[in-house]
C-alpha cells in the first residue's frame, strides 16, 4: 500500500471494480448476468432443469428429408437438388445430436461431422434456404460475411466470435446455443492468395482458425477484447486461486458456408480442358454453375484452399442460376415474396395494390437483366413504384392496378393514374384547406373563410406545384396573424374573408387591410 493516504488502495479500486459490475447487472464474484449460471445461464440449483428444457427441441427433432424439403418449397423455388442434400444433411445431424444427448456413451464415438459447402451465384436462394431449417427445426442461427474476419491477432474479427454470436441468438442460453447454426457467406473470398509474400492473415489464417471450430473445439465466451470480463477474471483469480470458465463446445454446432466460387470454376475449367480431347469445343456453351458440379477437392485446393480446411466440408451441392419463369413463379407463388411486402407497404396507407400476370412476367424479365438472382426484382419493383410510394399515400386514390404498361412506363402510368382520379383529388385538396381553416382557428383565434375562387386557386396551385394544399395554406399565410391581430384589435373583427386576390399577394392584402383599420379606427368607425 501506498504511503500517500490520497492514493487508493488494491482493496479500494477491487471495490470500485465490483461496484462497477454491480451496477452492470453483472454478478461481480462469477462475471454472469445477475441469476444467471456459469454453464446455461440459469441458477445453480435449477441447471438441470434448464437444460432440460433448452434440449428439448433436439430431444423433439423427428423431421424427415422429404417434410424438411416440402418445408422448404414453399419458400423457395427452383433449387431441388440443393433442398434435397440439404435436408438429408440437416436430419443426419441432428438425429444424431438427438442420440447423443439419449445415450452420452455415443457421444464419445466418432462421428464425421456433415458441415455443408453451398456453391452458386449470387441471388439465388442460399441464404434463404438455411435460415428456414434454422427456423424449421427451432435452433439459434447467425450469419456473417467471411470476409470480415483475420487471424487472431491482427485487425478483423476472431472467427470465435461467431461462436459467441451464437449464443447471444440463443438469448445466452448456452446449451442450446451448442447446437445451433452457423452460416458463412462469401467463403470464396479468404482463398489463400496465390503469390502472396509474408502471412495471409484475411486467407489461410482464417481458413487455420476456422478448422479447429468445425471439428470440435472449446470456445471461451469472453473475447480478448471483452475488459469487463477480464476485470472479473481477474478479481475472480485473486479470490480463489482459479480462474472462471465458461465455455461452450463446438461438436454439434453445424456449420455452413457458400460462396459463387467463380475461380473455382474457372480451375475447373481448365483442368477439364487439359484433360479431355474436344471438351473445349463445346466449353463456350457451358455456364459457370456446370463447372461447380465437376469441383472435387483439387480444385479447390488449387484455387486457395487448404486441404484440410475443405475437408471439413464434406457435403457441396451447387445452386442452380435462376431463370425468369423461376423469378416469376417467386412472386406468385413464394411465401413472403417481395411482392406481398409491396402490398402491404401499400396498404399501410390504406391502398389495395393489385398487379397483372402480364406485369409480373415483365418485373421477371427486367430482373434477369440485372444478373444478381431474386435480388434483381427489388430493385425492378424499387425504380417501378418509387413514385407511386411518394404520391399515392397523399391522394384520394385508395386502390390501383399495375399492368405491363406500368413496369415498362411507371412514370407516364402514374400521370394517367392521377389524371383519372383528377375529381377525387380536388375532393382531398378541398378538405386539406378545410383542415387548415380548422388549426388555423384554434392556434390563433382566429377565422378565415375562402371563398370559391380561392379554394379553386389553392386546388390549381397544388396540382401544378405538386404540393399539398395545407403546405401551400401554412407558407402564404405563414406570419398572416400578426397582421389580423391588429386589426382585431382595431376593429374587434376575427372573421376575415380571403379570395383570390388574397391568395396571390397576400402581403399585399394584409398590408391595406391594416392602413384601412387604422383609418377606420381614428374615424371611430367599427
Amino acid at each position: 500500500m501506498s504511503d500517500d493516504k490520497n492514493t487508493p488502495s488494491f482493496e479500494d479500486f477491487r471495490k470500485q471494480v465490483e461496484d462497477l459490475l454491480r451496477n452492470s447487472r453483472v454478478n461481480p464474484v462469477m462475471g454472469f448476468p445477475r441469476g444467471e449460471e456459469a454453464a446455461g445461464g440459469a441458477r445453480p440449483d435449477d441447471q438441470d432443469t434448464g437444460r432440460e428444457e433448452s434440449l428439448s427441441k433436439i430431444r423433439a427433432f423427428n423431421l424427415k428429408p422429404r417434410e424438411i424439403r416440402d418445408y422448404l418449397d414453399r419458400f423457395v423455388i427452383q433449387q431441388q437438388e440443393a433442398k434435397k442434400v440439404l435436408s438429408v444433411a440437416i436430419c443426419d445431424h441432428y438425429n444424431h445430436a438427438r442420440q447423443c444427448i439419449q445415450n452420452q456413451a455415443l457421444r464419445e464415438s466418432e462421428y464425421a461431422k456433415q458441415n455443408i459447402i453451398l456453391l452458386g451465384p449470387t441471388g439465388v436462394g442460399k441464404t434463404y434456404l438455411v435460415r428456414c431449417i434454422a427456423r424449421l427445426v427451432g435452433v439459434p442461427f447467425v450469419k456473417s460475411d467471411a470476409t470480415k474476419f483475420s487471424e487472431t491477432g491482427y485487425v478483423g474479427h476472431d472467427v470465435e466470435d461467431l461462436v459467441r454470436d451464437l449464443v447471444r441468438a440463443a438469448n445466452n442460453d448456452v446449451t442450446l446455443a451448442q447446437y445451433g447454426i452457423i452460416y458463412i457467406d462469401e467463403i470464396d473470398k479468404i482463398a489463400s492468395a496465390q503469390n502472396t509474400t509474408g502471412r495471409d492473415v484475411s486467407g489461410r489464417g482464417v481458413q487455420v482458425n476456422l478448422l479447429k471450430l468445425m471439428e470440435e473445439t472449446d470456445v471461451n465466451l469472453q473475447s480478448q477484447t471483452d475488459l469487463l470480463g477480464q476485470m472479473e477474471a481477474m478479481m475472480q483469480f485473486q479470490k480463489t486461486g482459479k480462474s472462471p470458465a465458461r465455455t461452450i463446445n463446438t461438436r454439434h454446432v453445424l456449420f455452413i458456408v457458400s460462396g459463387a466460387f467463380e475461380s473455382i470454376a474457372d480451375v475447373v475449367q481448365k483442368r477439364m480442358a487439359k484433360s479431355k480431347i474436344g471438351f473445349a469445343a463445346d466449353s463456350a456453351e457451358r455456364q459457370s454453375g456446370d463447372y461447380l458440379k465437376l469441383a472435387q477437392t483439387r480444385d479447390f485446393i488449387a484455387g486457395g484452399f487448404e486441404p484440410e480446411f475443405i475437408g471439413r466440408l464434406p457435403v457441396r451441392v451447387v445452386c442452380e442460376q435462376l431463370k425468369a419463369e423461376d423469378l416469376k413463379q417467386i412472386l406468385l407463388s413464394s411465401e413472403d415474396n417481395i411482392l406481398t411486402q409491396y402490398k402491404r407497404d401499400f396498404a399501410g396507407f390504406d391502398i389495395d395494390f393489385s398487379i397483372t400476370n402480364e406485369a409480373i412476367g415483365e418485373i421477371a424479365a427486367r430482373a434477369i437483366g440485372e444478373q444478381t438472382g431474386a435480388r434483381g426484382l427489388m430493385t425492378v419493383l424499387e425504380k417501378s413504384f418509387r413514385n407511386y410510394k411518394f404520391q399515392l399515400p397523399s391522394t384520394a386514390i385508395k386502390s390501383f392496378e399495375a399492368t405491363r404498361e406500368t413496369i415498362l412506363d411507371p412514370d407516364a402510368a402514374l400521370r394517367h393514374l392521377l389524371n383519372a382520379n383528377r375529381d377525387s383529388q380536388r375532393v382531398l385538396l378541398r378538405d386539406e384547406i378545410s383542415d387548415f381553416i380548422r388549426r388555423y382557428m384554434e392556434t390563433h383565434n382566429l377565422e378565415l373563410v375562402f371563398d370559391d375562387a380561392a379554394v379553386d386557386f389553392l386546388v390549381e396551385m397544388s396540382v401544378t406545384q405538386d404540393k399539398s394544399a395545407r403546405s401551400i395554406c401554412e407558407q402564404k399565410f405563414k406570419d398572416f396573424h400578426h397582421g389580423l391581430k391588429i386589426i382585431a384589435a382595431n376593429s374587434g373583427r376575427n372573421s376575415f374573408v380571403i379570395t383570390r386576390k388574397t391568395v396571390e399577394d397576400p402581403e399585399g392584402e394584409l398590408s391595406a387591410w391594416i392602413v384601412q383599420s387604422f383609418k377606420n379606427a381614428g374615424a371611430g368607425k367599427v
